[in-house]
Formats: C-alpha cells, structure tokens, sequence
C-alpha cells in the first residue's frame, strides 16, 4: 500500500491489503459493529416486549377472576307448612250417679224411757222391711238387707289409696309426689352439699366451649323403698346445655343409697328433684 494512503485508510483495509478481500474475513469484520448494533437493538425489543408482557397480563387475570368470581350462597330455612290441628277427642260419657237406696241411719241402741226418745231416734219397727246405714235418705226401696257403711279415704279410713290406714301394702307400692317425710341424703343438705362439691365437674361446660353465663339443669330421678335410686334424668335443661345435663345425671346416678320417704311410718317410693346450676365466669 502507498505511504499516501495508509494515513487515510482504516486499520482493517491496512490489515487486508494484499490479500483475497472476497474470501469473506474481510466483510465480517467490516460490518462487525454493526451486526452488534441490531443485536442489541433486537435483544432490547425482546425484554421491552417481554416487560410489557408482565405488566399487562396481571390486569387479564384480574378480570378473568372477576369475570368468574362465585358469591356465596345463603341457605334460608324452608318455612314448612303447620301440621294440621288433630280434632279434640269426644267427651268421655258423663258417669250415671248410682241410684239411691232408702235406708235409715243406724242408731246405737239406748235403754231409755220412752218420753225421753226423740221422733227420729225411735228405731223400726221389726215388721219394718228397711235397710240400715249411716245416713237416712229417701230412694229405690231394698228388701231389708243391711248396707255397710261407706268407704272412708284419708289418713284414718278404711280405703285404698295414699294415705289410707288400710293394711293392704299395694296402698304403699305406688309412686308417691306427695309425703310426710321427704327422702333425703344421708346426713342431711350440708352432707349431701359436700359429695356434690366433691364430684361435680364443674368444668364441664368451660371445657365444652360454654360462653361466660349460668347454666342450670334440672334434674328427677325415684328413690326407692330400700333407698336405691333410678329413673334419672334431666327434665329442664339449657340449649345447647354443653355436657352439663349428663354431668348432672352421671352425679346423681353415683350418689349412692338415700334415706327412703315416710308417709303413716312406713317407707315409700317417691320422686325427688334436684336442681345443679354450672357457673362459667368471664
């Protein structure tokens, strides 16, 4: 190459000179620089369009989610129908009273003189076909034969029932809700206040999720002749009650035997109830 025309010719034609530019070193290198341009440029497209990209494609989801988004959905509880209302059941018959006998009221016979003997105490003649009671009353005649007496109820009669003073035991083999002599737990309220401070659980309700309150649960059960008691259960009880009914029965069903209750001195089945309140405090 010329001395005039190294100063005006590029480092790559000095490099080249001489030699086969047409073998193709000389055109990659000469348009090195700009083959990186549009490589870089290319690349800088790429990310632009790849940021674009995650930038917009949050807003389609958005609106796809929206697009789709369920409410919840309230159950409202069906209002049934009222059952129908059942027809009154008929009147029993009304009970046909027994008719009247005649009969005269039975005197205790007295030796008096006879101006001292009052109209109605004269006693009959023994003609007389009449029957003989505690009452005179007028009614269907009789052929003379002698009427017992009526039965007496209560304490001191002759009948069956509660509180008769007959000696029949089927009078004391009945459920009695009302007597003389209550049952009671040995050695009395303060005692049986005691077993039930002692094993009542009166954390039943806290440890079944029970908010702060009062819960009060009643409870009936029999107590026997012999003391022995059954048939417990809750009659009255708080809802939800949170485990205080059974806590309550389980006390009562381990209580033991009790003092039985009196009615004409003799022990009796009768039916006790016992009222348990839970406390769970704030």
């Amino acid at each position: 190459m010329d001395a005039n025309k190294i100063l005006s010719s590029s480092a790559l034609d000095i490099l080249f000179d001489g030699r086969n530019k047409e073998y193709g070193a000389y055109d990659l290198r000469s348009t090195y620089s700009k083959r990186i341009r549009i490589a870089l440029i290319g690349t800088l497209a790429l990310v632009v369009l790849f940021v674009a990209a995650m930038l917009i494609k949050p807003k389609k989801d958005d609106a796809a989610v929206k697009k789709y988004e369920v409410q919840d959905v309230k159950i409202e509880k069906l209002n049934q129908p009222p059952p129908p209302k059942k027809a009154p059941p008929p009147p029993p018959p009304p009970k046909a009273e027994p008719p009247k006998i005649e009969m005269k009221q039975f005197t205790v016979p007295k030796v008096v003189k006879d101006e001292l003997v009052k109209p109605d105490e004269k006693p009959p003649k023994q003609d007389e076909k009449i029957t003989v009671g505690p009452v005179t009353q007028h009614g269907l005649k009789m052929d003379g034969a002698l009427a017992a007496p009526p039965e007496v109820k209560g304490i001191g009669g002759t009948g069956k029932g509660p509180g008769a003073g007959g000696s029949g035991d089927g009078d004391y083999n009945k459920e009695f809700t009302s007597v003389q002599v209550e049952a009671k737990y040995p050695g009395g309220p303060e005692a049986w206040k005691k077993y039930l401070e002692r094993n009542l659980r009166q954390q039943t309700p806290v440890d079944n999720g029970a908010p702060p309150g009062t819960y009060t649960v009643v409870v009936s059960f029999l107590v026997a002749k012999d003391g022995t008691t059954s048939e417990v259960k809750a009659i009255s009880a708080p809802d939800p009650d949170y485990g205080t009914s059974a806590e309550a029965v389980r006390v009562i069903e381990r209580s033991g035997k009790w003092n039985p209750a009196i009615q004409n001195g003799r022990s009796v089945i009768y039916r006790e109830k016992q009222k348990i309140i839970f406390q769970v405090a704030e």
